[in-house]
């Protein structure tokens, strides 16, 4: 039976308050397993190797799955975080990759490089669809997965809502650009985008128009996956509400919403758009 597997991000926990407090790490981790997370993302551009390594034991503790986000600046460069994740018989690792031609006919034999390097070390790979990176601009990473047909994505679409400044209502062209993206993800993350800011807060009612429509997306997209993934087959969504300066602040530098039940909004939300299709 096809299940639904929802993570949250520890980078997404961090507070960045101007007080500078900040909850322990081992509070964090507890926060996850209460709310029923299926598992937690640990984000190598925040934190080095050694210090993702220093984690297992809250993973261990609580039986969370792991994920991986990698910023690889060179090819090999994702080879040790391949090989780090065993440690944590990581779902997958997802490659923000920061290699990054300018032409499509350069990025080619990066992205080859790299599948074909996470299969000599036996690691399922994702390639996230993400601003300053390979898969930086949507039609950019279209041509790239007419060209790559075994090249699957993690679906992070508020970066391409705002690369493109998609008008509200999306229009028909528009969504047809989005729905490519989706029949070729395996993975999603969780992050509401307005045309003109990456990270809105979904507890807002002007926001609830893009929420909507981030979860028609979802839904969408977790459709999409269930009608071309195997019968016993998992997959992941990550709830990733960033920190300041994802997180808009007000002039006193606190936030302005309360990220951590936003982002049991989405997990709720998800949740319910599984059932829904469960019950279809």
């Amino acid at each position: 039976m096809q299940r639904l597997e929802v993570f949250q991000s520890l980078w997404a926990m961090e507070l960045r308050r101007p007080d500078g407090f900040e909850r322990p790490v081992a509070e964090n981790f507890q926060m996850v397993a209460d709310a029923g997370y299926a598992g937690m993302a640990i984000d190598l551009g925040v934190m080095n190797n050694e210090e993702a390594l220093a984690t297992r034991p809250h993973f261990e503790r609580h039986g969370l799955g792991c994920l991986i986000n990698a910023f690889p600046q060179t090819i090999e460069d994702l080879r040790p975080v391949l090989r780090m994740s065993k440690q944590f018989d990581t779902r997958y690792v997802n490659i923000i990759g920061q290699v990054m031609p300018i032409t499509v006919e350069e990025m080619i034999p990066v992205i080859r490089a790299w599948i074909d390097m996470a299969g000599e070390e036996e690691v399922p790979i994702l390639f996230e669809t993400h601003r300053n990176c390979i898969t930086n601009d949507l039609f950019a990473t279209l041509q790239l997965i007419d060209a790559i047909p075994e090249m699957k994505l993690c679906a992070d679409l508020s970066h391409y809502l705002v690369d493109r400044e998609f008008w509200y209502p999306i229009s028909a062209e528009d969504d047809a650009l989005i729905q490519r993206i989706l029949a070729r993800s395996d993975a999603f993350q969780g992050r509401v985008a307005s045309r003109e800011q990456v990270q809105v807060q979904i507890s807002f009612p002007q926001h609830q128009k893009w929420f909507d429509q981030f979860a028609k997306w979802w839904e969408d997209g977790l459709r999409s996956w269930r009608g071309r993934a195997a019968d016993d087959a998992v997959v992941n969504f990550l709830c990733e509400l960033g920190p300041v300066e994802y997180a808009i602040t007000g002039p006193d530098g606190y936030e302005m919403s309360d990220r951590w039940e936003e982002a049991l909004m989405i997990k709720e939300r998800v949740e319910n758009i599984w059932n829904a299709l469960d019950g279809a």
